[in-house]
């Protein structure tokens, strides 16, 4: 890792089950990432604020209820009116195949669904945040 990146992991929506979320949080955090977990229930505008207050080098977003194709874009619209487009989205949890196209022309970089090893998650979020890092 060329630093120290910080990541916000957050459950937007009315999503009530954050134990996936909470593993991944944990996960990051011991592959020796900055976590800030956001808790349950959080709207897009929470979510974003979460962001710039933290200065978020990547933003991790767990979903389980569906509603992905109308909060992750709401989300990725609201980072770059707040000029915060520098952001990498991730997306994990519930998330039909067919909808993994549409998320990622949103800009979504990448989308990890249920049985992603979680040393995967944490080795992919390094190199693609190290490759953004000036020589």
């Amino acid at each position: 890792m060329k630093r120290t990146y910080r990541v916000v992991v957050a459950k937007p929506g009315l999503d009530g089950h954050d134990r996936g979320a909470k593993v991944i949080a944990r996960t990051l955090r011991d592959a020796g990432f900055e976590v800030v977990y956001t808790g349950l229930h959080q709207t897009a505008d929470q979510v974003v604020q979460a962001v710039i207050q933290e200065d978020a080098d990547a933003l991790g977003l767990s979903l389980l209820s569906g509603a992905h194709l109308v909060l992750v874009p709401r989300v990725i619209e609201q980072l770059r009116a707040a000029g915060r487009e520098d952001v990498l989205v991730v997306v994990g949890g519930i998330i039909p195949e067919d909808d993994i196209a549409p998320l990622a022309a949103a800009g979504v970089a990448r989308v990890f669904t249920p049985g992603s090893p979680l040393g995967e998650i944490g080795t992919w979020l390094e190199s693609a945040l190290d490759e953004r890092e000036p020589a």
